[in-house]
């Protein structure tokens, strides 16, 4: 069911309307944006932190990570400055800027010659993902209406984390065949050149914006601006809130098995193949089962997802441990679980702000939360870093399942679903 209204033509022959079904060309083509988005960070997840400790030779866990704590906190900043900058900019001119900035990164990761040319790669990085990922969002929100945010979310998440993923398990198996450099970066030339000439096509999403503003049940609202919207969801709204504090910890997973779980598997026998499997396996499930979980979340609400889809990730920490006798097996287990859980958190998260914000500041309101949400990337690396370098790379497995389990509750003590009108 899709949610239809007329407003001012966009073109002398095309008036806007809101839903799926009405706006299925470009929601295709920005579906097809973010999967290179994705795909372009999917480059790092298998042979980076390997390239810190084999081509680089840095022997501290915190130093191999740094390359994560640089994308995650670029990345956090840059999410909360694309909320303020669509107040001056259309979404379309930033997601063309997010691609050029994008260009120096898969060169930079092939050809790199010290440590410090990766991280600053991952700062550009940041700003690619920060200001990309946030705009194919918006611009899914903005074209279907608010009947339809769980599915329109999931499948801008999905096309993104599968690509992530399936580009994980290529560049395992291109560095198995060909090196950890330069083969297996320089996929990331496909997806720059597509995600740039993508983005130069699709049409701005001011004038859906513009009406779903009219039709607003709340009736219209000025934005309070970028700071308050930052203070009303980081702490005066309770839901907004909740959901603010599971996506840092969601994201602090990511980041800790992005930097721990190569170097966890290398070190219990497993080769770049099979640690790529683990590595793209994880994000593909994250992917694909965002579809139904985005579909589920507009039938049974938000919280019951995001409150299950938490705890079900610490059970995937949980069980990387209890087979780590069978490394592989306990890879796979935890990648599942993983995976799954993170696919019933990630679009009931994003729909979760979308229904609490009014559309004047729902820009402002997905960039404070995504801020939140992608600076659990450098929050667990740092984790994974200090406690890796005292405690051991299990000490951080428990400490995630830990967290994990706590934010799980407090995402259901917080949140308050609001059905979508």
């Amino acid at each position: 069911m899709s949610t239809t209204f007329s407003v001012r033509p966009a073109s002398p022959h095309r008036p806007v309307r809101l839903g799926l079904r009405e706006n299925w060309l470009q929601f295709t083509l920005l579906v097809v944006v973010n999967a290179c988005v994705g795909g372009l960070v999917g480059l790092e997840r298998t042979t980076v932190p390997l390239i810190g400790a084999e081509t680089f030779h840095l022997t501290s866990d915190l130093a191999v990570f740094s390359f994560i704590i640089a994308f995650g906190v670029t990345k956090a900043l840059t999410n909360l400055a694309a909320g303020a900058l669509t107040a001056r900019f259309r979404r379309k001119q930033l997601l063309v800027a997010g691609w050029l900035v994008g260009i120096p990164v898969p060169f930079a990761l092939a050809w790199a010659p010290a440590w410090e040319w990766i991280v600053a790669a991952n700062v550009l990085l940041g700003i690619n993902q920060g200001l990309t990922w946030s705009m194919t969002v918006n611009m899914k929100i903005d074209l279907v209406g608010p009947a339809r945010r769980g599915l329109a979310t999931g499948l801008n998440e999905a096309a993104g984390y599968a690509s992530l993923g399936a580009t994980a398990l290529l560049t395992g198996y291109l560095a198995t065949a060909y090196g950890l450099r330069p083969a297996p970066e320089l996929i990331g030339v496909v997806f720059v050149v597509t995600g740039l000439a993508l983005s130069l096509v699709v049409r701005d999403t001011a004038a859906h914006v513009a009406l779903e503003l009219a039709q607003h049940p709340a009736g219209k609202e000025q934005s309070p601006g970028p700071w308050p919207t930052f203070v009303r969801t980081s702490r005066r709204n309770r839901s907004l809130r909740g959901a603010s504090q599971a996506g840092l910890i969601n994201n602090l997973n990511d980041g800790l098995t992005w930097g721990v779980f190569p170097l966890l598997f290398t070190q219990h026998g497993l080769g770049l193949a099979a640690i790529g499997l683990i590595k793209g396996l994880y994000p593909l499930l994250w992917g694909f089962g965002q579809i139904p979980t985005g579909h589920l979340a507009d039938r049974i609400g938000r919280k019951p997802l995001i409150a299950t889809g938490m705890l079900v990730q610490s059970a995937g920490f949980v069980l990387a441990l209890a087979l780590l006798d069978r490394p592989l097996l306990a890879g796979i287990a935890s990648a599942v679980l993983l995976g799954l859980g993170t696919a019933t958190v990630y679009p009931a998260l994003i729909a979760s702000v979308s229904d609490q914000a009014h559309p004047a500041w729902r820009a402002n309101a997905l960039g404070t939360y995504r801020f939140w949400r992608d600076l659990g990337y450098a929050a667990g690396a740092v984790v994974a870093g200090i406690l890796a370098d005292a405690l051991g790379l299990n000490a951080t497995i428990v400490a995630a399942a830990a967290l994990t389990a706590v934010s799980g509750i407090a995402a259901a003590r917080l949140i308050t679903d609001r059905t979508a009108h």
